[in-house]
């Protein structure tokens, strides 16, 4: 057989095998020229929104790079030894380690670069349709066009083939350092089996569980008034990140193996052919890759987290707006509001108008307060509030006695809780006025501008308002006293409304617009759920396929045994029950202990991103499990040929 002939059947076979790769290669290739292509797309740079599109791209795309590099660095190495043994054998019928190398550089050259031109070419079939998604997600009207960048294909084709210099470089050290014996038993050799569990391996275990857990513990308890001080806090954060990932370690070093040998001795070492594939096999191989399942579950809880949290402020973008602004458009300004009334007379839109006087008094809410955390920039002795009448708002109707607080922010009741009743004292220029205080309304009815950071507004009966008015310190008001909250009838004419109020130029950092705020705030976080969406589909099929390949290698292994159960009589839907069972656990258990760890990081400060958090993490969870559950199946049918081709 010829040298070329002998390349051509090895590409057949490898392609055949290693198919996935191949795919995660294309894929991860078409992403990177896609992302670099948004970079250099000259519509990036008309996004309005605070964060700069095409900075945010360049910081992805190096995050991307690291990710394929690990990805397909690890995987060659997973191949490379796979074939040990025909490695092997080109020594044994006379090749040198220098004709070997040249062969396996040839192979991996025509593998990857076409698969390199594979994935530009439909890279840039996608950038059009990655850029709809974009601005569609960012709620954005530009049209996106078919762009092809030089530089982009220059970037792409530079990382790539640096990335292909270091996957040659380790083939090249591999070969080099083995001998032909070494060669013959390098993939037995890869991963180490423990026969009995000692005590150390059940102190490891029951540590790393009870790691996990007292992580999760503190996180729930973060925010909930445990944690005096900024230090504490920031010192219990660190706690919680090293608590969880050196649990999780040890939870594959040994939790796995304590648990499942607890299963089995209370079968009294009696299993069936179901729990002897599965149970028995797992038992030994997440230990030896404890490191990999950590990396995988880490990030993987990372990806859920982060894409979660930002999900959470897109798809609260609108309530958030409402929490802001008590109308559709807020103004503080008389002759403006009438400006903008007469444009929308003459456009036909029909509003109506509230107007609330507003006034700024010092008041001493020490009674009502919980402060749960020091160095907070708030004195509940003196702190500067809203005040308006009763009269203004409706439903409610309190006595010259009577407070009530509406409109607190979420994000400071974590910190500075307040109580359903008590007193407080309402500090006029020279006159002291105490109330009773009633608790606090969810509604918001006045705007931000006058809220102090989010403060509650205070309603007292008209009379105390007045009186307060009347004895006002002048130098905690704000510039303008009136609230004017203006509402379109129609919803159908708000984006017509708000193009006026734009064109009109009624710009002051006292007027809001409902629209406008929750169209940035989705241009913002939709933004960042884009790139960290995409980067972590990159990452969860670049270590789907790793645990696929690791399956891959296994199933290779253990060939010979299902020869043997089948010779004794075993059929392959024998088999494949504890096949299933066994890849449920082997793709499962990284999956649930990601979804946990992301659970537990987005319910200990979602409310500082949003005011849903529900909604959009079931989404993330349930569309993260449906895609990794892909690689699952992938394996079960790759195990069901091994079993076939087994007789």
């Amino acid at each position: 057989m010829s040298i070329n002939q002998l390349i051509f059947r090895n590409l057949k076979k490898n392609l055949k095998n290693y198919y996935l790769y191949v795919f995660a290669l294309v894929f991860s290739v078409a992403l990177y020229f896609s992302f670099v292509t948004l970079q250099y797309d000259p519509s990036m740079n008309e996004l309005k929104g605070s964060i700069k599109g095409a900075a945010s791209i360049r910081a992805a795309s190096i995050l991307l790079v690291a990710i394929v590099s690990i990805f397909l660095l690890y995987a060659n190495n997973i191949f490379i030894k796979r074939r040990g043994k025909e490695i092997g054998l080109f020594q044994l019928i006379g090749m040198t380690k220098g004709k070997i190398f040249g062969i396996l550089t040839l192979e991996n050259f025509i593998l990857y670069f076409g698969s390199l031109i594979g994935g530009i070419f439909i890279g840039f079939s996608c950038s059009r349709l990655i850029m709809m998604i974009l601005f569609k997600i960012m709620n954005v009207g530009a049209v996106a066009a078919l762009y092809f960048s030089m530089q982009a294909l220059v970037q792409t084709l530079i990382v790539f083939t640096v990335i292909y210099l270091f996957i040659m470089l380790m083939n090249y050290v591999f070969i080099k350092r083995q001998s032909i014996l070494s060669l013959f038993r390098v993939v037995s050799s890869t991963e180490g089996k423990v026969k009995k569990m000692s005590l150390a391996e059940m102190i490891i275990g029951i540590s790393g569980l009870i790691l996990i857990a007292s992580g999760y513990y503190i996180s729930s308890k973060l925010f909930g008034g445990d944690f005096a001080t900024m230090t504490e806090l920031f010192l219990a954060m660190i706690f919680i990140l090293g608590a969880v990932i050196i649990g999780t370690y040890l939870f594959y070093k040994g939790s796995v193996s304590f648990i499942l040998n607890i299963i089995r001795k209370s079968k009294d070492g009696y299993l069936n052919i179901n729990e002897v594939l599965s149970l028995s096999s797992l038992m030994f191989r997440m230990k030896s890759n404890a490191l990999l399942l950590t990396i995988i579950t880490t990030v993987s809880a990372l990806a859920i987290g982060l894409l979660s949290l930002s999900y959470i402020s897109y798809y609260s973008a609108e309530k958030s707006a409402e929490n802001n602004v008590a109308a559709d458009f807020s103004i503080t300004n008389t002759e403006d509001a009438e400006r903008f009334e007469h444009a929308l007379k003459e456009k036909n839109i029909g509003y109506s108008e509230k107007r609330i006087d507003v006034i700024q008094v010092n008041a001493n809410v020490k009674d009502i307060s919980d402060i749960r955390l020091e160095g907070l920039n708030f004195d509940p002795n003196i702190m500067t509030i809203a005040l308006i009448s009763d009269k203004n708002v409706k439903n409610i109707n309190v006595t010259e006695e009577e407070t009530v607080f509406a409109g607190y922010s979420d994000l400071l009741q974590k910190f500075m809780a307040l109580k359903d009743s008590g007193s407080i004292k309402l500090h006029g220029k020279t006159e002291v006025i105490p109330q009773k205080y009633l608790g606090l309304k969810n509604e918001s009815i006045i705007s931000a501008y006058f809220r102090n950071g989010g403060l509650p507004v205070a309603i007292v009966d008209d009379t105390i308002f007045h009186r307060l008015k009347n004895n006002i310190d002048k130098e905690i008001q704000k510039e303008s006293s009136i609230y004017i909250g203006i509402n379109i009838q129609d919803e159908k004419n708000a984006e017509k409304a708000n193009t006026i109020f734009q064109e009109m130029n009624l710009k002051n950092n006292s007027y809001d617009s409902r629209l406008e705020i929750s169209n940035q705030q989705k241009q913002n976080m939709g933004l960042i759920m884009f790139i960290v969406g995409f980067l972590g589909l990159a990452f969860l099929i670049t270590s789907g396929c790793i645990l696929y390949f690791k399956q891959m290698g296994e199933s290779e292994e253990e060939k010979p045994n299902y020869t043997i159960l089948r010779k004794l009589g075993f059929t392959q839907v024998d088999l494949l029950k504890g096949i299933k069972r066994k890849q449920l656990f082997n793709f499962g258990i990284p999956l649930m202990i990601g979804l946990l760890h992301g659970y537990f990081a987005v319910q200990s400060g979602w409310f500082l991103f949003g005011t849903e958090v529900w909604t959009p993490m079931i989404m993330v969870m349930a569309l993260y499990t449906a895609l990794y559950s892909i690689f699952a199946i992938l394996s079960v049918l790759y195990y069901k040929k091994v079993i076939r081709d087994a007789l």
